[in-house]
């Protein structure tokens, strides 16, 4: 509350304002009376580039207006206006089929505006940080993601045949993503958690963080795997509600609201491609300790065997 008192006040707001902390998977977040505040205690600078992104992107994405950015590195915060409603994977379980599918089509027309953004100038670069290992920078772009299945290789108690088949995949599959070019922005981390509802429509799309120049179908990753596997990207407070059962038509309406992003050629590898430069990034950032045996079903080592042998949720939704 300290960090998020001092933001106010460097902004010029009202410090002594009522406070109350959000429940929220990554940032630390407060709401006052008519702002959030958003404070980054990671020496990164997600939350200036967002800062930086947020005039460029256009009305109807739906991005919330920027009051503030400061701080330094390590302790920086963002400053926005709130907006009406509530996060969306947090209405979800209560909503009816018909809201939940115009949610989506909503979704879709953003996503849409999105895609067709231009790159801002001079954005801050992220590369070395992305959720997928992945470039657009290197020799092919799984360069990346073949650096750390080495890396992986090394660690103790891990199945070395698995990583044997996830880089004979990864160097079969390459092709399906080359060259790895963009004509616009994605989001990068679009779960439910970003999008906030206010009973009728999408009030609000947040959280651009990761968002960068790059394949459209890229924001498919989180999506998909946040359909899959909810729980693991909601609040702990309601992560008992965050059901599959609950978002298994959410891929197909997101097909037919918008069919650009399902029509690259061989989705399924792409997609298997994305998903492993996720999970070898989570694994190599946290190696694990330990027996296989004793990792945690959705452990990102037991996601990558999934994906990599055909038993994952992608598996299940090329069917």
């Amino acid at each position: 509350m300290a960090r998020a008192r001092r933001a106010l006040q460097e902004a010029g707001l009202d410090m002594e304002m009522p406070l109350r902390r959000a429940d929220s998977v990554t940032n630390e977040v407060w709401f006052g009376e008519e702002y959030v505040i958003r404070v980054n205690r990671r020496l990164d600078p997600r939350l200036r580039r967002e800062a930086y992104l947020a005039p460029y992107l256009p009305p109807e994405v739906g991005y919330p207006e920027v009051v503030a950015y400061g701080g330094k590195p390590g302790a920086d915060w963002l400053i926005v206006r709130q907006v009406p409603g509530q996060v969306l994977s947090r209405a979800w379980p209560t909503m009816s089929k018909i809201e939940r599918r115009e949610a989506v089509h909503q979704l879709a027309m953003r996503l849409m505006a999105l895609h067709k953004t231009a790159p801002p100038p001079n954005l801050p670069d992220i590369s070395d940080s992305t959720p997928q290992l992945l470039s657009p920078d290197t020799f092919t772009p799984v360069m990346p993601l073949l650096v750390a299945i080495d890396k992986a290789r090394t660690f103790p108690n891990l199945d070395k045949e698995l990583f044997d088949e996830a880089e004979e995949l990864v160097i079969a599959l390459a092709g399906s993503i080359t060259p790895f070019e963009a004509t616009g922005l994605v989001h990068g981390d679009l779960t439910f958690e970003n999008i906030m509802w206010d009973g009728k429509q999408i009030s609000a799309v947040l959280d651009f963080e990761w968002s960068r120049p790059a394949p459209c179908d890229l924001d498919l990753d989180v999506l998909l795997r946040f359909c899959a596997l909810p729980h693991l990207h909601v609040a702990p407070d309601y992560e008992h509600l965050a059901r599959p059962v609950d978002y298994q038509d959410v891929p197909w309406w997101l097909a037919k609201d918008y069919p650009a992003l399902f029509a690259f050629s061989d989705q399924y590898s792409r997609m298997r491609l994305f998903a492993m430069a996720y999970d070898l990034r989570d694994l190599v950032k946290h190696p694990p300790e330990g027996s296989v045996d004793d990792l945690w079903e959705h452990h990102p080592y037991h996601r990558l065997a999934a994906t990599v042998r055909g038993t994952g949720y992608l598996s299940q939704l090329n069917r």
